[in-house]
């Protein structure tokens, strides 16, 4: 017989053996398209535009699916019932990290963003007690960023209304506040050192997971100088990354969208005025502005599959029997663009949170920053930049595009692990 045949017929008795293996001998996994040897369904997924094949595979199979990464089963929840009823209902038994290859070789388990069981809650309960005590969720934190805005539009200003690229400086304002929840300093723009830990944030730092003498065999390994070193490492890089592309493509959907710009101009004007800084008690006065950074959180859809995670135990949901350990991908995507609780989700509209009446509508499917256990350590502090970064900003200046805003595109460069904005620049005209 043909050795290539030969091979081939193995490959698929070991298929069709792990297939067996998961779904009849530790459980019963939720429906899926049939994968191929060693490959699994990755042929049947588009990472360009990941959003587009879970809908269709959701279609096909249902809110719960299984796709095989590999030779590795992930159970997919697309919509908000199966992802609420999953990441909130059983919040605990949903809790675990899930394979996440880049990080596991960097960090070794180590840190608050990847870590799993006991080390991953003692670590969380550790930096949420800490950056509470640092100033998190007190009125110390919103000074901090008040002050950062201070110095993110002096800084725009030394643009003189020049074209520039808004990456850089939408990196450097929320990286600094978290500097100075950390360090208890905030760094000047051209700060060498500070440009460095921006550059080393979005790195994958290989010092940072090297091993540390007399603390291997230390019974609190939460508290080793790696571990916290990796934590650190954590809350800088989502910091630095997470609102800062959310801030650079709001700036972009405000220079597609003049009209919108203009009226959460209007708002400030009428709310805060030119003679003050805005404040985040002027939030529920400023329902239009508010609606605005939700939408665009919502929009930007920045994390649409967000970050795997795994089951901590053996469980029965939805009449399937998952394995611990299993991976869990959340389609994030299907929740933020559901078009019954948003219309027409693909456009970009301050209408999804605003009411008839024109005030501020809260909705539940609004999950930018996940939920459950495991939903983003700094959704706090994001909230209070995001509002007050961008009313700052239009508060002082009027944006300027440099083409018409009708050829503006506003379509992600990636739409796998992260939506980012494509590249573009404008100018930013002192009011």
């Amino acid at each position: 017989m043909d050795p290539f045949v030969i091979l081939v017929l193995c490959l698929s008795s070991l298929l069709l053996f792990s297939l067996w293996k998961q779904s009849y001998g530790k459980g019963k996994l939720p429906p899926g398209p049939t994968p191929l040897p060693i490959i699994g369904n990755m042929l049947q997924l588009d990472m360009r535009n990941i959003k587009k094949s879970m809908q269709n595979l959701s279609e096909a199979y249902g809110p719960v699916f299984t796709l095989y990464i590999g030779m590795k089963p992930a159970v997919v929840l697309h919509g908000y019932e199966a992802i609420k009823e999953a990441l909130i209902d059983m919040g605990e038994e949903f809790s675990g990290r899930g394979h996440f290859p880049l990080s596991e070789r960097s960090k070794k388990g180590f840190g608050v963003a990847f870590s799993n069981g006991k080390m991953w809650k003692e670590t969380r309960r550790f930096s949420l007690m800490t950056l509470r005590n640092l100033g998190m969720g007190k009125r110390r934190l919103e000074d901090r960023v008040q002050e950062e805005a201070s110095c993110l539009v002096e800084e725009l200003r030394k643009t003189k209304a020049l074209p520039c690229d808004p990456t850089f400086i939408t990196v450097y304002a929320p990286c600094n506040v978290m500097c100075s929840v950390i360090f208890q300093n905030r760094f000047d723009y051209n700060d060498q050192n500070f440009l460095n830990l921006v550059k080393k944030s979005t790195e994958n730092v290989k010092i940072l997971s090297s091993p540390w003498i007399q603390e291997k065999h230390t019974q609190q390994s939460e508290y080793s100088v790696e571990n916290l070193l990796n934590t650190v490492h954590d809350l800088l890089g989502a910091a630095s990354q997470t609102t800062s592309t959310t801030l650079r493509y709001g700036l972009l959907l405000l220079l597609k969208h003049p009209e919108v710009t203009a009226k959460v101009q209007e708002e400030i004007d009428h709310v805060v005025g030119q003679n003050r800084s805005p404040c985040m008690q002027d939030r529920s006065s400023m329902p239009y502005t508010d609606a605005v950074v939700h939408e665009i959180q919502r929009y930007t859809d920045l994390l649409p599959m967000s970050l795997p995670r795994r089951v901590t135990r053996d469980i029965k949901f939805r009449n399937c029997l998952i394995p611990k350990g299993t991976t869990i991908l959340t389609a994030l995507s299907s929740v933020l663009h559901d078009n019954k609780e948003f219309p027409n989700p693909e456009m970009f509209d301050p209408g999804h949170f605003l009411d008839e009446s024109g005030n501020f509508k809260k909705s539940d499917y609004f999950m930018p920053f996940s939920a459950g256990k495991r939903m983003c350590l700094g959704e706090g502090l994001a909230r209070v930049e995001l509002f007050l970064f961008l009313t700052t900003i239009l508060q002082k200046f009027t944006l300027k595009p440099l083409v018409d805003p009708k050829h503006i595109d506003t379509t992600p460069v990636t739409n796998g692990l992260v939506s980012v904005p494509p590249s573009y620049q404008l100018c930013f005209i002192p009011v």
